[in-house]
């Protein structure tokens, strides 16, 4: 596959009383080879184990992905990595997803030159189960999952990012700078989900980015408006791709202080501060 610039990478993450786990295989090519990885990402740290690009399988129609030992599919987590400075082991169990009626994408899942795609396959799920990350057992019974997934050439230059399960709910919203003929523009892509209802907040349904920024967003749609504001971090490296190899480095949260406030024609939906947010962001100058 040899100058062929693509990368492809699922993030499946999971948190309860215990804690929180993320979990990110990927296949990523930067025109010399192909390799495969997979990202462990707690609030105790970040590993990031590599694979031969043989040792991954993907069944998109899931997704399924298995990486050597490791299986993960919208049922539930197999692991059991060991590797230098991760041991990693046990089985999860997800129920109950909340899956998107279409694309989060909506019609530029169809644009045949876009930098990145972005997926959501699972809004929230309940989880159960229990795993050994180095040592420390987490017991994810009476937890929540969340799952989705990016493919293309590089992540964007600046964006946000955040995600939060609640108990009413969840929500994920995304803002960033994407290129395109003539320009670069803010795309937004976004989903709340609140009381059994889902509200979908996009660039291509009118919605605009009213103050992009490190640690804040304001969203307005319509008569809708959402803020996210993170509050305090605990950041951690993560590996992300630059024209298929992953040589960047950006910072996430997996478990961060943060606000979040929803509203409709000037009416709270609701108005929270969570220490279970996880965030983003690559919005410095």
């Amino acid at each position: 596959m040899k100058g062929h610039n693509h990368f492809e990478g699922w993030y499946f993450k999971q948190q309860a009383d215990c804690g929180a786990a993320a979990f990110i295989p990927a296949r990523h090519a930067d025109g010399g080879g192909v390799a495969a990885s997979l990202q462990i990402v707690t609030d105790a740290g970040t590993h990031c184990v590599p694979y031969d690009a043989r040792a991954l399988s993907v069944d998109r129609r899931g997704p399924r992905i298995v990486l050597g030992r490791n299986v993960f599919s919208p049922k539930g987590l197999h692991l059991d990595v060991h590797a230098a400075g991760a041991e990693v082991f046990g089985d999860l169990v997800y129920q109950n997803p909340v899956r998107l009626p279409y694309d989060i994408m909506g019609p530029f899942c169809r644009v045949p030159f876009m930098e990145c795609r972005h997926s959501v396959f699972s809004m929230r799920h309940d989880v159960s189960g229990h795993l050994t990350v180095n040592g420390r057992e987490m017991d994810f019974s009476g937890g929540a999952g969340y799952i989705e997934g990016d493919r293309g050439r590089s992540f964007p230059k600046r964006y946000l990012w955040t995600q939060c399960c609640f108990p009413e709910g969840s929500l994920m919203l995304s803002a960033a700078d994407i290129p395109f003929p003539g320009g670069v523009f803010t795309g937004i892509i976004g989903v709340v989900y609140f009381h059994g209802r889902q509200h979908r907040l996009a660039t291509y349904l009118g919605a605009r980015l009213l103050r992009p920024g490190e640690r804040a967003a304001v969203v307005r749609q319509g008569a809708y408006m959402l803020e996210a504001a993170l509050l305090s971090e605990s950041g951690t490296l993560l590996r992300a791709p630059v024209r298929g190899g992953m040589t960047r480095l950006v910072r996430e949260s997996l478990v961060c202080r943060a606000a979040y406030r929803f509203s409709k024609s000037g009416e709270t939906l609701f108005d929270f501060v969570t220490d279970r947010a996880s965030f983003e962001y690559e919005y410095g100058s």
